[in-house]
């Protein structure tokens, strides 16, 4: 048995789906991942080790869903000075990308022959972003937190049924390039739960980051490989789907540090990640739509579940969905509209577009010229991608991240680096296909791709804090459904007083644009208390859509997987929650 092996045995004997502790705790999707944190932890490392351990882990377990291929965002709440931070670590486009690239001659790219070209493949972050953090703010070296990974790439692991499911429904995307059909279809079969998933290139790889840092990355033999990999495209596309990325863009990937967007909601602080995510941004302004309505209170028909609840929280979703088209993208590249998002002005005006006994007709994205914008035109966006992953973890200092980490669409581009064995994002797909900039109607393009600039994302890892102290940290996978998933959980843990375990089990109302099609969850036990075909049919009497037709239970999706620790304000134990829609995994480690 290896040493993750008996990390992964010993860990599970404290581990449940919430645990409560003074010392350190870690929630994730995956337990094996979850074993490499709590190892580290208990090897005296802080959150920030532990964060590193489990993130190169998930690359290893969850290939699909994150790696080193990709990029992402990780909130860093330093207890000591009682700062927080996050490290952006999200994808860029190269310096020869342009506006019209998905686009060539004014016709869109199909997007599964895009997303699955090397085109789609942004300058990867994630490698360059966990070592930034863990020199900011870690105690243990980069090696060191790359040594349970190791491991689990160089002995294997068991395939569990979340993995074997993606390969098995993979859209054709582990079998296009035949470094991916090796590895997750050996001999053209596709690997099935409980098979043993054995990674020698993988661990090589690890093993050379863990002995020559991010430099054998970024400027060294890997970063020639990830060049010529992602020259690779379609044949449908011809040089077109062939990638831009050069060396130089991979020696000049730089991460940014930055400041929480901060929004306040019923007494509480939020902090919340910053353009170039829209997460915080568009979690924060659904929020303040809500704000005026009682939810809560069962007494005048707000308590969750409601026809009501259910009503308001939808069209607050299509008003901050309409928004975020037009208004949000990076912000080093072209300011986004924050303060005039969150002003409380336009919130009022907008907030007051909600009617609780009618459905609006498809809102558009608000004029902000009040505030010093410019007039918005419609944007061009497609959907996201729904896998993704979330972890979270806090230890006995009380550090705390929240960490969202991706390589976009499941399986990315589909593109393993040969001899390396990871795969490559596709994350520029996350800018508009078709260019929206348009000085003459006032529109910034706000999304539209241009060199060095990252895609739009939806990752929204949270902070909750109460008087000033931390009291929650969480967030989800799951595309632009993330900021919906976060949102049903606040709501849940605030408004309808759960707790983050009870916030995480109950079914979810999502909806991602301005149209308003409803998303919402059921079918599973856990999933307490249902949303009843009562409170649908009203919904449909409403005018809202996706929910099928009257008298049936509409609500089948399942949405999101929220990873969360928790600090008790009046104990200071520390608790941890986990989601069942993945393989969700709380460990407790004493010290």
């Amino acid at each position: 048995m290896t040493r993750i092996a008996r990390w992964f045995v010993l860990c599970l004997l404290s581990a449940s789906a919430l645990a409560a502790s003074p010392d350190g705790i870690v929630a994730v999707s995956q337990p094996a991942a979850a074993a490499a944190g709590a190892r580290i932890l208990a090897q005296g490392g802080n959150a920030i080790d532990a964060a590193a351990a489990v993130q190169f882990a998930l690359n290893v377990v969850e290939p699909q869903s994150s790696g080193i291929g990709g990029g992402g965002f990780m909130l860093v709440h330093v207890a000591k000075t009682g700062e927080t931070f996050f490290v952006d670590s999200r994808e860029r486009a190269p310096a020869h990308a342009s506006a019209d690239m998905f686009a060539p001659g004014g016709l869109p790219m199909a997007f599964p022959l895009a997303s699955t070209s090397g085109l789609a493949v942004g300058v990867p972050g994630t490698l360059l972003g966990v070592d930034t953090a863990l020199r900011r703010w870690g105690t243990m070296k980069l090696a060191d937190t790359l040594a349970p990974a190791i491991e689990l790439a160089e002995h294997g692991f068991r395939v569990n049924r979340f993995l074997a499911e993606d390969i098995a429904n993979d859209d054709g995307r582990t079998q296009i390039q035949p470094e991916t059909a090796a590895t997750f279809r050996p001999g053209g079969v596709p690997l099935a739960e409980g098979d043993w998933l054995v990674q020698p290139a993988l661990a090589k790889t690890l093993k050379l980051i863990a002995s020559q840092g991010p430099d054998a990355f970024y400027r060294g033999p890997i970063a020639r490989a990830i060049v010529k990999a992602q020259q690779r495209g379609r044949s449908e596309l011809g040089d077109a789907g062939k990638g831009r990325m050069t060396l130089a863009d991979l020696a000049q990937y730089r991460v940014a540090i930055r400041r929480p967007l901060v929004g306040h909601y019923r007494g509480w602080i939020l902090a919340g990640m910053p353009p170039p995510s829209s997460g915080g941004l568009t979690l924060f302004e659904i929020l303040k739509l809500l704000e005026r309505f009682p939810l809560g209170d069962v007494a005048q028909g707000y308590g969750f579940g409601s026809p009501k609840t259910l009503h308001v929280m939808t069209e607050a979703m299509r008003l901050a969905f309409a928004d975020r088209a037009v208004w949000i993208g990076d912000d080093d590249a072209a300011p986004a509209a924050q303060r005039a998002l969150l002003n409380p002005g336009y919130l009022t005006a907008r907030s007051a577009l909600i009617r609780p006994d009618r459905r609006m007709d498809t809102p558009q994205a608000g004029d902000l010229t009040p505030w010093h914008a410019v007039q918005p035109k419609p944007a061009r966006t497609r959907a996201e991608s729904l896998h993704t992953t979330h972890f979270a973890i806090v230890d006995r200092w009380g550090n705390m991240v929240s960490y969202t980490t991706t390589i976009e669409y499941t399986w990315g581009s589909g593109i393993t680096v040969p001899g390396y064995g990871f795969l490559l994002n596709n994350e520029l797909t996350d800018f508009n296909f078709l260019p929206s900039a348009d000085p003459a109607e006032g529109n910034p393009g706000t999304n539209d791709v241009a060199p060095f600039k990252r895609p739009r994302s939806s990752m929204a890892p949270l902070l909750l804090l109460k008087d000033g102290k931390p009291v929650a940290a969480y967030g989800s996978p799951g595309g632009a459904t993330i900021i919906n998933s976060v949102l049903n959980v606040t709501l849940n843990f605030i408004d309808h007083g759960m707790t983050m375990q009870q916030a995480i089990d109950a079914p979810r109302l999502s909806v991602t644009n301005a149209t308003g099609k409803v998303s919402c969850e059921g079918g599973q036990a856990f999933m307490q208390p249902p949303f009843s075909p009562a409170t649908q049919d009203t919904l449909r009497t409403l005018g809202h859509t996706g929910l099928g037709e009257s008298g049936t239970d509409g609500c089948r999706e399942t949405i999101g997987s929220v990873q969360a620790v928790v600090v008790d304000p009046a104990t200071g134990l520390h608790h941890g929650a986990a989601d069942r829609r993945r393989e969700g995994t709380v460990i407790r480690v004493g010290y």
